[in-house]
């Protein structure tokens, strides 16, 4: 079949990780895969080069940008529609939320079988603008029946979205983000090559943490934290492997609070050396105050961390609380820090969470799993609105 995969830039993120492991796997299927997107645009790296080296087919639509900008989205509106003319899908599959709503709108226009948009994160409460949230929130709402099916990677998307007046129940199925595993569970490099790298002594507790340096992330909370964690245990050491605007204000608060030479930056790395450095860490958390489902929490436990992150979102769908890792209430900074103390103190439950944690997470959240369950969405609504058709035909 001719699947049509449409995101709004291809930067390094777990949205962008998603989308290309979905038209791999696909691709490997036998499908004609196509990506769309806009440029990749922005600090946080590009994914482009992978794309464009898979094998499938890659369009760039120059004018996609992620903010709000009608004369561009207009101009990205008409370049889809052409482009899903030209190539005749049978399935057309959105992701985030600007291409989600162009790109569906596009798909209508040219009269695409099946139409399947993934919230990867809720654009209506993203912004701290009221009115952009309300915008992007009429907009969801008008492009919710345009599609066949709109799938979530945790039920708790679902859940908002409904409650947002987005869709009917019936439009929703959970498949979960997926991701190459096998890396996580045997990283290329060693970790005390790794640790040994990066200045980590056999003696320390690196509590990691893997995000772009931005806002909503968290990263602030850890910084209020580290003065007194610091002090109680002289072993812990902070990772922060990503990079973003707000770097050089982080490093200028650790600088201030003269803690230097306990957090390590690894800057932006290529997506295949994320394994490797989650491997060095012992305990991931992951602060971040809105997500869909972090990908960054079944990375850690596939690397044996336990996984410490707020209860917001999709989030408690991506651990067992007690069990692979400490689920914390949302925002509760000194909650955060109790468990970030005891999972440091106690190495005999960090390696019992770390062993549950992998095994959760191979189960869960393996591309397998994602890509199948992606072919079963398709199938479905394709029956539905074929019948009689079979689904897969070359």
């Amino acid at each position: 079949m001719r699947i049509v995969h449409i995101i709004t830039r291809l930067i390094v993120g777990g949205a962008q990780e998603n989308t290309l492991l979905s038209c791999e796997g696909q691709h490997d299927l036998g499908h004609d895969v196509t990506l769309i997107t806009g440029p990749a645009i922005g600090p946080e790296g590009s994914l482009m080069d992978r794309a464009r080296g898979y094998g499938y087919r890659v369009e760039v639509v120059d004018e996609m940008r992620r903010s709000i900008l009608p004369i561009r989205d207009y101009r990205s509106y008409h370049r889809m529609v052409r482009c899903l003319q030209e190539i005749g899908p049978d399935v057309v599959h959105t992701h985030s939320s600007k291409a989600g709503i162009i790109g569906r709108w596009a798909a209508d226009r040219a009269k695409v079988p099946v139409i399947v948009h993934t919230i990867h994160g809720l654009a209506f409460t993203a912004s701290k603008s009221r009115v952009v949230n309300h915008v992007y929130k009429m907009l969801e709402r008008q492009a919710a029946p345009l599609t066949d099916r709109i799938v979530c990677v945790a039920d708790d998307m679902r859940d908002q979205s409904l409650a947002g007046g987005v869709g009917v129940p019936k439009q929703y199925v959970t498949v979960y983000s997926g991701m190459a595993t096998r890396p996580f569970v045997e990283p290329a490099t060693p970790r005390e090559v790794t640790r040994s790298k990066l200045g980590i002594e056999s003696n320390h507790v690196v509590a990691g943490t893997i995000a772009r340096l931005f806002h909503m992330k968290g990263h602030e909370d850890l910084l209020a934290l580290a003065p007194e964690l610091c002090r109680k245990l002289p072993n812990l050491r902070f990772m922060w492997v990503g990079d973003g605007l707000l770097r050089e204000q982080f490093q200028l608060k650790i600088r201030q609070m003269r803690l230097e030479d306990r957090f390590i930056f690894t800057g932006l790395v290529p997506p295949e050396q994320v394994p490797e450095l989650a491997a060095a860490m012992d305990i991931l958390v992951h602060p971040s105050r809105r997500e869909g489902l972090a990908r960054a929490l079944p990375q850690g436990q596939l690397a044996g961390c336990p996984a410490v992150t707020y209860d917001v979102d999709g989030n408690r769908e991506g651990l067992l609380d007690g069990t692979t890792g400490m689920l914390i209430k949302a925002f509760d900074v000194p909650e955060l820090g109790r468990a970030i103390e005891r999972l440091t103190s106690d190495g005999d439950l960090r390696r019992t969470m770390g062993r549950a944690g992998r095994a959760f997470a191979l189960s869960r959240f393996d591309t397998s799993v994602m890509v199948a369950g992606l072919e079963a969405v398709y199938r479905k609504a394709w029956e539905e609105n074929r019948p009689g058709e079979a689904w897969n035909v070359k």
